[in-house]
């Protein structure tokens, strides 16, 4: 695994974006997923970005 690299984590609550996107740029993944939640009542396609995120990005060894 890349130390930079963009990889779901195993320490996952639903599919490890969050985190992994959290430890990819430095981030809490609490606070990662908090604004993921907090933007699911806004309009657009939060949704779909994270599933097509889900299926993109691969899963920590």
């Amino acid at each position: 695994m890349a130390s930079n690299g963009l990889v779901r984590t195993r320490d996952n609550v639903i599919a490890g974006v969050c985190g992994g996107l959290a430890r990819r740029f430095g981030l809490s993944p609490f606070l990662v997923r908090l604004l993921f939640v907090i933007s699911c009542v806004l309009p657009g396609p939060q949704v779909v970005i994270y599933l097509a995120l889900w299926i993109m990005i691969p899963q920590e060894f």
